[in-house]
């Protein structure tokens, strides 16, 4: 068993590894009183997640030809109060203004209408955004203060949350008593939230900020999903949250994962991809890239048993209209009725395809 590791040396790792090696910048906003203001974040309330100096400056620089009244909206829609709304629902709200941007009017030199999308993020050029980790930021909540371990943003938006545990707690603690309660006392941070990190160095589970625990999963394998994995080793070495870090939040990783892997069921659900499922998605697309040098041979994604095979293909289908270029259709063979059901289902409740379009 490895030696006792406490959480604040696991956080100065996580956020010495995303300093040097993906270029993260820290922002430590600790202040002895949880209400004291300035405690280096800009925010002029601390029930305030988004940073929006920062977004503002993003965005300015994602838009350069637009003029202010476009950016002002843009900015003024996405760090809008959402109480009214379920979190999932406001959650769902940012998703889409974050991939997709926003659109709105404005009026050019020639005074005429003209309609135009703001960006939020480049999912193109790493370089364009500004990736951030913030530590120990007091957020004001309906019942008192909470102060999540580690937040990371990009462009101002906080869309990973970590909450870290010492290597002898019990990770599921992490769930139950940290992310649940922050769940309900600060639900705007979890508005603009992607996934959440919860480690205790020994283990490491990923998973959507709404789902059961039963649904977190790990993420071991960093490049290759046939990668040989010993998991009494990596307990052992305390790596498991390491290889998550390298697996999901290199930057151009973690820009894809936000991008093309998370959508929603019903709209009430929301659906993050596993490691298998994200390294064979990008496996599979860089086989139909070079789709003409294989002779259309793209080669298999096995999967296991109740492994996500539909959403699998939910993802791949999503990633190539979002991504490449060219008329594609896809043809989805079953061998039972129930599971050609399933597999509409689940494409037209994503909306991936909608209903008149079934064949």
């Amino acid at each position: 068993m490895a030696n006792f590791i406490s959480e604040d040396d696991i956080e100065q790792a996580v956020l010495q590894k995303l300093q040097t090696d993906y270029g993260f910048q820290h922002l430590n906003c600790f202040t002895a009183n949880a209400e004291t203001l300035p405690d280096k974040s800009n925010r002029i309330d601390k029930r305030q997640v988004i940073l929006t100096d920062r977004l503002r400056s993003a965005v300015c620089r994602l838009n350069p030809d637009l003029p202010d009244s476009a950016i002002d909206a843009a900015v003024d829609q996405i760090t809008q109060h959402r109480r009214a709304i379920s979190t999932i629902a406001a959650n769902s709200e940012l998703d889409a203004l974050i991939r997709n941007g926003f659109a709105t009017d404005y009026e050019n030199d020639q005074g005429r209408t003209q309609t135009c999308r703001v960006r939020f993020i480049d999912f193109n050029d790493t370089s364009q955004n500004e990736f951030l980790a913030v530590s120990q930021l007091w957020i004001q909540g309906e019942h008192g203060y909470r102060r999540p371990d580690i937040l990371l943003y990009i462009n101002g938006l906080p869309l990973v949350f970590i909450e870290l545990k010492n290597s002898n707690v019990k990770l599921k603690s992490a769930y139950d008593g940290n992310l649940n309660d922050y769940k309900k006392d600060i639900p705007q941070l979890f508005h603009a939230n992607a996934f959440c990190i919860l480690s205790n160095a020994m283990e490491t589970r990923i998973g959507s900020f709404n789902a059961q625990w039963e649904y977190f999963f790990a993420w071991l394998r960093i490049e290759d999903e046939k990668e040989k994995i010993d998991r009494a080793a990596i307990a052992e070495s305390a790596t498991s949250l390491e290889r998550a870090i390298e697996g999901l939040c290199n930057p151009a990783k973690l820009l894809d994962y936000i991008e093309n892997f998370i959508f929603y069921h019903k709209e009430t659900q929301k659906i993050i991809a596993q490691n298998h499922q994200f390294i064979g998605v990008n496996r599979a697309i860089e086989a139909l890239k070079q789709r003409q040098d294989k002779n259309g041979k793209l080669g298999v994604f096995w999967h296991t048993q109740g492994s996500g095979k539909s959403f699998s293909m939910i993802f791949y289908v999503r990633k190539v209209f979002r991504k490449l270029t060219g008329n594609f259709s896809f043809v989805i063979i079953t061998d039972r009725n129930d599971l050609a059901r399933q597999v509409y289902r689940n494409f037209l409740h994503s909306k991936t395809i909608a209903k008149n379009e079934q064949v």
